[in-house]
């Protein structure tokens, strides 16, 4: 298979460090935690006594250091991303993870002060300081969880525990999927492999890949339902300490929704179901001949699926031509991702599963991770990352702060570029198919 699909990619790192070990990466932890130190004698317990210049003066400190600690993050995090199993890595992202908890703790303060400046105060400010106003997003979308703040004694102590909680848990599972081995007929599949075979073409390759990815999570339910109901308690009560309404609405509130509209979407999502889910899974059940299609034949190709496998280099040239058709200047960012390390392509054991695209900090650059075996939601799945980082690219220019975008607009870049990408599919295929191609979906997007 790897050698029908050419040369993938892999990651380039060390355009943000030079490796775990470098000497890079250790001075700015120490620049890090210096510049923490200071910023903290210089305005803690001061911020509400700042004119709206001083105040723009510190959030533009307090946005360089974001962006340093971020890019350190990131690395960590990349790094680990490529290998879960390696316990070398898993060691490397903890230790980052812990000093970054260390440094930003010292920080709690700054945000915490900001969001207790009165309405009025801080219109005030802004009026007057164009260095202020210029973060207006930032401090609406941060001062928006002032009903749901808890003191600053409670709020430095959950942020330090993070790293031995929440994280902890969801290190465990991300550990566990990756080191799962399923063994198919005479292979031993990592994840992204075994679920490939459920769209494959012959249907008792789909059957037993399964059957062999339902026994091998079932004999790991014990760690995975721990896992689900220690973070599920864990929110409950934080939410519950943070007066948050339903289990929804914190997340709610950082996509910057309201809980009436997501519920309003659900209900309009839940009565099309039988005119569009049910309704196409009664066709394809005709399509294949029988009254109602097992469990594993859900992402079986259509009869006229195009199953061809799509080499790398036509993957990139079908991705960026449907940019271009649409947005040179959309083709011309696009185009920077490849040949440069910043997409890592092949599927490997130990590899974080699906895909994402990771903003990094806008100092740099974003990250793809994919897992491309060649099918055609495979370059679907290209497509629809690139344009997250497309999007990451072109929003760099907001700063450290406000570069970052809610679910509820970051999915729009994404999907828009795999529905571009879909026309130019079709007109390459060698017959073209009377139904759209079924992908499974993304594990990870963002």
């Amino acid at each position: 298979m790897s050698a029908m699909l050419g040369d993938l990619p892999t990651w380039n790192l060390a355009d943000l460090y030079s490796s775990p070990t470098g000497p890079d990466l250790d001075a700015d932890l120490k620049r890090a935690a210096d510049e923490a130190e200071a910023f903290a004698r210089d305005y803690e317990g001061k911020v509400a006594d700042l004119d709206g210049k001083a105040l723009g003066g510190a959030i533009a400190r307090y946005e360089a250091m974001s962006d340093r600690m971020g890019r350190v993050g990131s690395y960590a995090s990349l790094h680990y991303a490529q290998n879960l199993a390696d316990p070398e890595r898993g060691r490397f992202s903890q230790n980052v993870t812990e000093k970054l908890t260390d440094i930003s703790s010292k920080l709690i303060f700054f945000g915490l002060e900001v969001k207790r400046i009165e309405d009025a105060d801080i219109a005030d400010k802004m009026k007057a300081a164009p260095e202020l106003a210029k973060y207006a997003p930032w401090l609406r979308d941060l001062r928006a969880f002032r009903p749901h703040t808890l003191s600053d004694e409670l709020e430095k102590a959950l942020h330090e525990k993070y790293v031995v909680g929440r994280a902890a848990w969801s290190r465990l599972f991300d550990e566990t999927i990756a080191r799962l081995r399923y063994p198919f007929r005479n292979e031993l599949l990592s994840e992204a492999q075994v679920l490939d075979k459920l769209s494959n073409k012959d249907a008792e390759v789909r059957k037993d890949a399964a059957k062999t990815f339902g026994k091998v999570q079932g004999d790991n339910i014990a760690v995975f339902s721990l896992v689900t109901n220690t973070l599920a308690k864990d929110k409950e009560i934080e939410d519950r300490w943070r007066k948050y309404q339903r289990p929804q609405s914190s997340m709610n509130l950082v996509n910057c929704v309201e809980d009436e509209v997501v519920d309003a979407l659900q209900v309009s999502v839940k009565a099309a179901y039988p005119r569009l889910a049910h309704r196409y899974y009664k066709l394809k059940a005709k399509w294949f001949g029988v009254e109602t299609m097992p469990y594993w034949d859900r992402n079986a190709p259509l009869p006229e699926h195009d199953d061809r496998t799509i080499p790398w280099a036509e993957a990139e040239k079908i991705v960026l031509d449907a940019y271009g058709a649409f947005s040179p200047e959309l083709a011309t960012v696009g185009k920077k991702f490849f040949g440069s390390g910043w997409i890592d392509a092949p599927a490997r054991p130990g590899k974080s599963p699906g895909a994402f695209a990771h903003p990094t900090v806008p100092s740099a650059h974003p990250y793809l991770l994919l897992n491309y075996q060649g099918k055609v939601r495979d370059v679907m799945t290209l497509a629809h990352e690139l344009g997250h980082g497309v999007h990451q690219v072109l929003a760099a220019r907001q700063g450290a702060l406000m570069a970052d975008t809610p679910l509820t607009l970051a999915e729009t870049a994404s999907v828009f570029g795999e529905m571009l990408t879909f026309q130019s599919l079709l007109k390459t295929a060698p017959d073209k198919p009377r139904a759209r191609p079924c992908w499974r979906a993304r594990s990870r997007t963002c």
